[in-house]
């Protein structure tokens, strides 16, 4: 195309504004833009659709005169004056989201605790030298580490809203100090008179069952019901807060007349694991912001770690106890008190809440409050304050068998969620 017709050039001259760019002094044709509305995919080298019903397109028409080029069309926003390409991509771009992606995979690898915690009590039972190090000397900064962790992630917010719904924290307040340690006392009965155990034993069953929930189940029901997460944390912060008076005061009903118990010690060790770090962890949140975000995404993989080394250190340490004779009553004891503790919080907050809509997320909630115990608290306060040393033997096998019956529940209950959705669908 050498010309355009003086026709359609006067039709187009009232529309369009014409701008000669010579490509060189030495070539041989040379390139128009023409600000036009037509739409490209009509254009061809012999005409162009100077009326055309298709919307307008913010383009430029590029009219090359020469006849062995065809016609070319260009953004209006291309810029004609810089000759240099554009390069959008920047080098750092690729670090930049291969860092965003290793902080995702530590703020997510919380995902691992349940197969962590299978892997560490298959090592202790297998190799038991594997995890004997980690002595009842480091139970107490351990557990205050995980303490530290829910403070870190947890604010001030957190308990004004659970104060919205007072009837579901006090239904799961009663699960956990009322009807978890009847239950305790009802094993401590069988475990003295039907099993013929020591009142060691016993008065181990009772100590778990009096310890605070563990924060095991605030994972345990994000895994199930997400939206539960924030309650049962403000549930299992309460419980684990007023431990400090309440713990000490059912051990003095329910035993202390069996075994000495030096209640302000241990109001003392409560305080020390339990409060101060969590109250550490609010006020860091609250008041350096900036370093729990630096500190925030390492905390899960650190808690996953620390988590599946308590599991399987006491059955390490104890697993001669444990394999004995003795030991399988105490294993026994300990799944039939976990699993009626289960059982008891579901059907307790099913009868309490039963025309609620979210009354099935509520009981597999209580549930995991009632049923999982802060067990590495009840044996690190069973190795202080009880002279008798098989006390302990309970909430060693407590650590492991808890974690792995609420994970199972867990797992049967996203099953049967997944279900019921497919279902309603």
């Amino acid at each position: 195309m050498n010309s355009i017709s003086s026709s359609s050039s006067s039709s187009y001259s009232s529309s369009t504004k014409v701008m000669n760019k010579p490509l060189s002094q030495s070539s041989l044709f040379s390139l128009r833009y023409y600000n036009c509305n037509c739409n490209c995919n009509n254009i061809s080298s012999s005409s162009i659709p100077f009326h055309s019903n298709f919307p307008p397109n913010n383009i430029r028409l590029a009219v090359v005169s020469s006849s062995r080029l065809p016609l070319k069309c260009a953004s209006s926003s291309t810029n004609f004056s810089d000759p240099t390409p554009n390069h959008s991509s920047h080098p750092t771009k690729p670090v930049k989201q291969s860092f965003l992606s290793i902080l995702d995979i530590l703020k997510n690898s919380n995902s691992l605790l349940p197969p962590a915690i299978v892997s560490s009590t298959l090592l202790a039972l297998i190799f038991p030298p594997s995890l004997t190090w980690f002595t009842t000397r480091y139970f107490a900064p351990a557990l205050g580490f995980l303490m530290f962790a829910v403070g870190v992630n947890s604010s001030e917010k957190d308990f004004i809203e659970a104060f919205n719904r007072p009837a579901e924290i006090a239904t799961g307040y009663f699960g956990q100090f009322v009807v978890k340690p009847l239950l305790g006392y009802l094993f401590y009965i069988i475990a003295v008179t039907v099993f013929g155990l020591p009142t060691g034993i016993g008065a181990g069953m009772v100590l778990v069952a009096c310890v605070s929930g563990a924060q095991l189940s605030n994972y345990a029901t994000f895994l199930t019901d997400p939206e539960m997460a924030p309650l049962s944390i403000v549930m299992t912060s309460l419980s684990t807060a007023s431990a400090v008076f309440v713990t000490p005061l059912l051990l003095l009903l329910l035993i202390g007349k069996r075994l000495p118990i030096d209640v302000k010690g241990m109001v003392f060790s409560i305080t020390q694991i339990v409060v101060v770090p969590i109250a550490v962890g609010l006020l860091l949140n609250r008041f350096f912001p900036p370093i729990c975000n630096a500190i925030r995404p390492f905390l899960p993989p650190l808690s996953v770690l620390t988590a599946a080394i308590c599991a399987g250190a006491p059955l390490a340490l104890n697993v001669e106890c444990i394999k004995s004779p003795l030991g399988i009553s105490i294993l026994l004891l300990v799944v039939a008190f976990h699993l009626s503790a289960f059982i008891a919080g579901y059907m307790l907050s099913g009868s309490v809440f039963r025309d609620s809509p979210d009354v099935k997320p509520l009981q597999r909630t209580i549930s995991f409050e009632t049923g999982m115990q802060s067990s590495l608290l009840a044996l690190a306060l069973a190795n202080k304050f009880f002279e008798d040393p098989v006390v302990g033997m309970p909430p060693a096998i407590s650590t492991a068998i808890m974690s792995l019956m609420g994970f199972g529940l867990v797992l049967i209950w996203n099953k049967s969620g997944k279900h019921e959705t497919k279902q309603s669908t």
